[in-house]
C-alpha cells in the first residue's frame, strides 16, 4: 500500500504566499516523478507542475515564474512553493506519483486526497 498526504493548504489573500507539501509512505522502491495537479469548481483537473527524480521540472504556462516544485527524494516528499498568488489559483492541488513499489515492479500511479488552496481577492 502506498499513501500520499497532502499538507498546507489554506487561504490568502492575492498577492501572498503559500507552500503544500506531500509525504509519500508505504511499499515504495523508487518514486520515477512526483507531481502537483488542480482542480477548480466546474474545472477539469490539471498538471500545475511535474518533477523528476534527477530534478528536472516542468511547470504550467499560468504558474511559471510564481510557482516552484521542489523534491526530497531520501524522504520521498514534494513541495510547491506558490508566490504571487491570484484568485485563479483557487482550487483544491493534489500530489501525485509515478512509483516503483518493488524491485523490477511496474510503474504505478497514486494521488493524494487534495488539499484546499482559496486565494481572497
Amino acid at each position: 500500500q502506498v499513501q500520499l498526504v497532502e499538507s498546507g493548504g489554506g487561504l490568502v489573500q492575492a498577492g501572498g504566499s503559500l507552500r503544500v507539501s506531500c509525504a509519500a509512505s508505504g511499499s515504495i522502491f523508487s518514486i520515477v516523478a512526483m507531481a502537483w495537479h488542480r482542480q477548480a469548481p466546474g474545472k477539469q483537473r490539471e498538471l500545475v507542475a511535474r518533477i523528476s527524480r534527477s530534478g528536472r521540472a516542468n511547470y504550467a504556462d499560468s504558474v511559471k515564474g510564481r510557482f516552484t516544485i521542489s523534491r526530497d527524494n531520501a524522504k520521498n516528499t514534494v513541495d510547491l512553493q506558490m508566490n504571487s498568488l491570484k484568485p485563479e489559483d483557487t482550487a483544491v492541488y493534489y500530489c501525485n506519483a509515478a512509483l516503483i513499489p518493488y524491485v523490477a515492479g511496474p510503474t504505478l500511479e497514486y494521488w493524494g486526497q487534495g488539499t484546499q488552496v482559496t486565494i481572497s481577492s
